[in-house]
């Protein structure tokens, strides 16, 4: 099975331009947990994720705090973003989600703009679907 066949088409992006305000307001609205970072042209440059906003909102002796809101997300991000590509196959979004323990994957066209989204959510049900 191919990737497009299970990934979330023309997911939510957040703008290397976002704040970290701007992502927690994202998050809240919609139920997502990740979100592809494009930069002004649109090519995939990182992901946020609710975890990466917990791990902000917590002090070292793991209480709560606010997170910073006027932070850039680009100090938050992920860089170096694993991602596929629509025709790769649905194992290699496995192998990619267990290797690099992450919950998604972006899915980018030949030019690096983002195309869709894969979760463990998505590559669950699809398991679910060959039982």
């Amino acid at each position: 099975m191919l990737v497009r066949e299970i990934m979330t088409a023309r997911p939510v992006l957040a703008s290397i331009t976002w704040t970290v305000s701007d992502v927690i307001n994202t998050l809240e609205e919609l139920p997502i947990r990740h979100l592809p970072v494009v930069d002004t042209d649109g090519e995939l440059v990182g992901i946020v994720s609710d975890r990466d906003l917990r791990r902000v909102s917590e002090r070292p002796d793991g209480t709560a705090q606010a997170a910073p809101a006027a932070r850039s997300i680009a100090e938050l991000m992920s860089g170096g973003v694993v991602s596929v590509a629509p025709d790769d196959d649905v194992d290699d979004v496995i192998e990619a989600l267990l290797e690099n323990q992450i919950g998604a994957v972006p899915v980018v066209d030949t030019e690096g703009g983002v195309v869709g989204i894969v979760s463990y959510v998505d590559v669950l049900r699809h398991a679910q679907g060959r039982l």
